[in-house]
């Protein structure tokens, strides 16, 4: 966002603080599908970034008062759900020590796969994409957010480095370390450089 994007979303907080109910409706349209999409990456499953992203907005509209007009609103939300995001993450791997894991396969999905040419074309893409998404929610979070952050919020390294408290180097490293994973857990000789 530019600066009249920041000084708009600025505005709009203050008047949602001051109990403008619309302002803040106005505010979560413009940052819903950005955000879904930062959660989405994060978290791997598109129904757990709705509960995330849901859970981020509530913990916004609980903390209004605290948000610094002088510095960008999407970016304070990021951080929110950055944090919704790592403690769904430890809780989920708490689910997992207690229940184990376990996941439908593809088989039930094939089962009722369309018999359209293009649905084979379409399902393979499907099922490369989800690949992408449970590699990229698999990977340690010191990995995974420089890498969402800088890959698919286009944030630049140093952006990146503020938001998570390192400097654009270690940002710069970590993203080299996330594709080289993501490629070793996908079997690819190399990763696309706009993952």
């Amino acid at each position: 966002m530019n600066g009249l994007d920041d000084a708009a979303d600025a505005e709009l907080a203050s008047r949602a603080l001051a109990g403008e109910d619309r302002a803040f409706t106005l505010l979560m349209r413009r940052h819903k599908d950005g955000l879904y999409r930062f959660v989405r990456r994060y978290v791997g499953d598109a129904d757990a970034a709705y509960e995330v992203v849901q859970e981020s907005f509530v913990a916004v509209w609980n903390n209004l008062a605290r948000y610094d007009r002088a510095r960008p609103f999407g970016s304070w939300l990021r951080t929110i759900a950055l944090n919704k995001c790592r403690d769904r993450g430890r809780r989920e791997s708490v689910r997992r020590l207690v229940f184990g894991t376990r996941t439908l396969e593809s088989e039930a999905v094939l089962a009722q796969a369309d018999q359209d040419p293009d649905a084979e074309a379409t399902l393979i893409g499907r099922q490369r994409q989800a690949a992408l998404d449970r590699a990229i929610a698999a990977l340690p979070p010191k990995l995974k957010e420089p890498l969402i952050l800088t890959c698919f919020e286009a944030l630049s390294h140093q952006a990146a480095g503020e938001l998570l408290g390192v400097s654009a180097k270690t940002i710069e490293t970590r993203v080299y370390r996330a594709r080289r994973k993501l490629s070793d857990a996908l079997g690819l000789n190399e990763i696309d450089p706009m993952v």
